[in-house]
């Protein structure tokens, strides 16, 4: 774990900054085929997610995000890749963003590398569940999805 060696308004850079405030694809689906909210019980941001599933590929997704400049770039990213992306795919890239943050793991590369703006939130520990929210919702979503489970 890197240790903290810049004041926390460090991390919220200029880029964090713009990416946060193009959160796009906000609301909710009326019939998702998935659907979670994840919070963060340590800064209290909260993202709820839905999606449709086609074919092993996410076909449609909309989001609430209730968070940080952090969780809100995190959930950014999200909105503007999710929609085509595999399953597997997206549990990838939520493994690959807590490895990054937990465990100095390399940010995600190809169409998630906007990810690696959040490397520096690795030396805060109360800032990892906020920029992780959207991935956990995601992957919880498609779990319950795949389950069957109904949406709320």
């Amino acid at each position: 774990m890197s240790t903290q060696t810049e004041p926390i308004n460090e991390v919220y850079s200029r880029r964090i900054l713009e990416i946060a405030a193009d959160v796009t694809r906000q609301g909710r689906l009326e019939t998702p085929h998935g659907s979670a909210t994840v919070s963060s019980p340590l800064c209290g941001s909260r993202v709820t997610v839905d999606l449709r599933l086609e074919g092993g590929r996410v076909s449609d997704f909309a989001h609430e995000v209730r968070a940080c400049a952090l969780g809100q770039t995190a959930s950014a990213v999200m909105a503007r890749h999710v929609v085509g992306s595999t399953i597997e795919e997206l549990r990838d890239v939520r493994s690959t963003m807590h490895a990054m943050l937990k465990e100095d793991g390399p940010p995600p590369t190809g169409k998630w590398a906007d990810l690696e703006v959040l490397t520096p939130v690795r030396a805060y520990r109360a800032r990892h569940g906020s920029v992780l929210l959207t991935f956990d919702a995601v992957v919880k979503a498609i779990d319950g999805a795949l389950a069957g489970e109904p949406s709320p």
